[in-house]
């Protein structure tokens, strides 16, 4: 599903830039279940994406809950954050209609789910514990998650008129900008950053 792996530039500020980091995961967490809860609302008529939906922004408000005891353990002083580029672009090129407005959505959320895993990845065995350790047990989670959007959006795809691009068209145009926003240099650093503008 990722046309790019995480630039080695990236890992290497993140790895010194730890703090900033976590507090970006932070965000990103309360993000995750505020995006589910949205989509909840958004299609209250779908009672199988709503209980499903409910579940994961539970537990990404478990992960929150971990990340802020991390940063209590840590000594890290969480602060406000400006949002990066990454989730506004790439959601800017979801359909405006719908069926295809759904599609768009889930398959964005299992894009940026299946970057976290991959970042996790990454990031898991080079990071000291505490953080490189619940950072693996975290990828887990998030390939889950990956997964979850992936069916849900094999689902709205049901419902596409005849003719409509389906997950087969739509997937690689929007793989394809989440792959330049990760390999594009960028001039802020934050979880789902590209790397470090020189």
């Amino acid at each position: 599903m990722l046309l790019a792996a995480t630039p080695q530039a990236w890992v290497e500020l993140a790895l010194q830039r730890w703090q900033d980091l976590l507090i970006d995961h932070a965000n990103c967490e309360k993000k995750a279940a505020s995006t589910a809860l949205s989509l909840m609302f958004a299609y209250p008529d779908d009672r199988r994406l709503a209980q499903r939906l409910a579940r994961l922004a539970r537990e990404e408000l478990r992960h929150f809950e971990q990340v802020d005891r991390l940063l209590q353990q840590l000594d890290v002083a969480p602060r406000r954050m400006a949002a990066g580029r990454y989730a506004g672009e790439l959601r800017r090129a979801v359909a405006n209609h719908e069926p295809q407005r759904k599609v768009d959505l889930m398959l964005t959320g299992a894009l940026i789910e299946a970057r976290s895993c991959e970042r996790f990845e990454c990031l898991a065995p080079l990071l000291p514990a505490p953080l490189g350790q619940f950072y693996g047990d975290l990828a887990v989670a998030e390939r889950r998650h990956h997964e979850l959007y992936l069916q849900l959006a094999e689902q709205a795809a049901q419902h596409l008129p005849a003719g409509a691009p389906g997950i087969a068209e739509r997937l690689p145009v929007l793989s394809a900008i989440e792959a330049d926003l990760v390999t594009r240099p960028d001039s802020d650093f934050r979880f789902h950053s590209g790397p470090p503008a020189c």
